[in-house]
């Protein structure tokens, strides 16, 4: 275990740290003992309080994500306590509690002085490789590189950030909760309220209610949209979904586009959101936007060479499609509001919670997932 340390450190030393190491596509997680050195300029040690299993981590250990690597730590869905800092640090401190984002925001690129994205060009590159900034790796295992997935590998007792990809929240917030703000939860929100910017009195259909889906959901109710028709094949799901703010329900199916127009006099939903994956739900979600301005967000992450099939008429006669990645939010400074948002009763979290896990349950996790059981695995470190 990490020794505790307020002070600054240098970056030689090493420490013992429990992970779940993906050491092969397609095969478990092995839980392991492996070495995690110190932080250098610009980075952060972080002790992990609580991470949620997300689809993404599955997608990535089945092999079927073409940008993957291995050996890694996988998670990116975390919360916890700063520990230690490196050199030029500011942001954070040790005692801060913070939320990891695979989405950083470094405040000084291109994109990050930009209103119309998110996506933050600072160390994008060495990210995408599963690297630090600096093109080297914190984790290894008998003296083997371990690269860091997302730039995060928050299934682990500990890990070694960036600091321009930590949000500090405050205190107060349960980190059990806090960490689905990490990903899933600020994905659906956003999209709702960053990317298509719901307006209100408008008319919302969110297909699909799983962790993104349920947040688009609360997203749209917090815009003021007057109905929100939630569509997914699961009835306990769509009763979660009246939860968070659907006015309507709808079983999905090849007929989904046909009753959503029934449901809006023939003319489709002011916006639609799709957060399923799926690209035959793509299209649907597309279909069913309305006729002269129906706007389309693609929050879902469809499968290797996949492609979405729509028709041009769809677009000549005034519907626009846009895609949304983490909810257009930019981590360090939205993250935190939404987190206080939560803590006001506007956006109710536990529900979202289907299950609590130990860090050597994390193949469970997994099986639950696939097994549609429930919307969100959460691990307790703590």
């Amino acid at each position: 275990m990490v020794q505790q340390d307020p002070h600054r450190i240098g970056k030689n030393a090493a420490v013992r740290i429990k992970a779940a190491v993906l050491e092969e596509f397609g095969a478990p997680l092995a839980v392991r003992d492996i070495d995690l050195a110190e932080p250098r300029a610009g980075e952060v040690l972080v002790r992990l309080v609580a991470c949620g299993v997300c689809h993404t981590d599955l997608y990535t250990a089945s092999g079927a994500d073409p940008s993957g690597y291995a050996p890694t730590v996988l998670g990116h869905e975390g919360a916890g306590v700063v520990e230690r800092v490196g050199d030029g640090v500011t942001s954070v401190r040790p005692g801060d509690h913070v939320v990891t984002l695979f989405s950083p925001q470094c405040r000084e690129c291109i994109h990050c002085q930009s209103t119309r994205t998110n996506l933050c060009l600072a160390i994008r590159e060495q990210q995408n490789k599963g690297f630090l900034p600096d093109g080297t790796a914190r984790l290894s295992l008998d003296g083997e590189p371990v690269r860091h997935f997302m730039g995060t590998s928050t299934f682990a007792e500990y890990t070694v950030m960036p600091e321009i990809a930590l949000a500090r929240i405050t205190p107060e917030a349960p980190l059990h909760h806090a960490c689905l703000f990490a990903c899933g939860l600020t994905t659906g929100l956003g999209a709702a309220m960053n990317t298509a910017k719901v307006e209100a009195g408008s008319t919302c259909v969110v297909f699909g209610a799983g962790m993104v889906g349920l947040g688009a959901v609360a997203g749209c109710r917090l815009q003021g949209a007057e109905r929100i028709v939630c569509v997914d094949l699961s009835a306990g799901r769509l009763e979660l979904a009246r939860g968070q703010g659907a006015t309507d329900t709808l079983v999905g199916g090849p007929n989904a586009v046909e009753q959503i127009l029934e449901m809006t006099g023939g003319f489709g939903a002011d916006y639609t959101f799709e957060a399923t994956g799926l690209v035959a739900v793509m299209r649907q979600a597309v279909e069913s936007a309305r006729m002269g301005w129906g706007l389309c967000t693609i929050a879902g992450v469809a499968g290797k060479g996949e492609t979405l099939d729509i028709i041009p008429r769809y677009l000549i006669t005034g519907r626009r499609v846009c895609g949304s990645s983490f909810g257009g939010v930019k981590g360090r400074d939205q993250v935190p509001q939404l987190v206080e948002r939560a803590l006001a009763g506007e956006i109710d979290v536990e529900p979202f919670i289907s299950h609590r896990l130990l860090l050597d349950e994390v193949n469970r996790g997994f099986e639950l997932m696939e097994a549609q059981d429930g919307i969100r695995s959460v691990i307790d470190f703590d």
